[in-house]
């Protein structure tokens, strides 16, 4: 499991490799939160809960990309482990345990604020292995 920086002139592009879906939605929450800060800083003081929904993989992607923004930014919360369960009954569901600490901009090394997801060159290809791409509108 990994994920890698793409060419991109003004935004973060972003591919991850991962055995399985959960795997790959753990990591791309974890590239969200390296975007943003360090995590090498953060403890794991707090546990919270995280529920999404999308109608397909897509559009859970994109609301788990949006999620742990909002997190981050707005809620002041710096991520530092993931735990994602996906289950698909009529949409697919994320349930996720994340842990961290409040946000500390100097301890936790602040380098860009992310604005939002987009769906602009999203996409998730399941072949043997999960790959992912997305873009992050700094």
């Amino acid at each position: 499991m990994s994920y890698r920086y793409l060419e991109h002139s003004t935004d973060a592009f972003i591919e991850v490799k991962a055995k399985n879906l959960e795997e790959a939605f753990s990591v791309a929450g974890k590239s969200v939160v390296e975007t943003i800060i360090d995590l090498e800083n953060i403890q794991e003081i707090e546990e919270k809960s995280v529920k999404v929904k999308g109608r397909n993989l897509l559009n859970l992607l994109y609301n788990w990309l949006e999620e742990i923004v909002t997190m981050t930014i707005t809620d002041g919360f710096a991520i530092k482990k993931f735990s994602v369960n996906i289950k698909k009954n009529t949409e697919y569901e994320i349930v996720s345990k994340v842990s961290g600490e409040k946000l500390d901009l100097k301890k936790h090394n602040f380098k860009i604020e992310i604005k939002s997801p987009t769906f602009h060159l999203m996409e998730i290809k399941e072949n043997g292995e999960i790959t992912m791409q997305y873009l992050l509108d700094l």
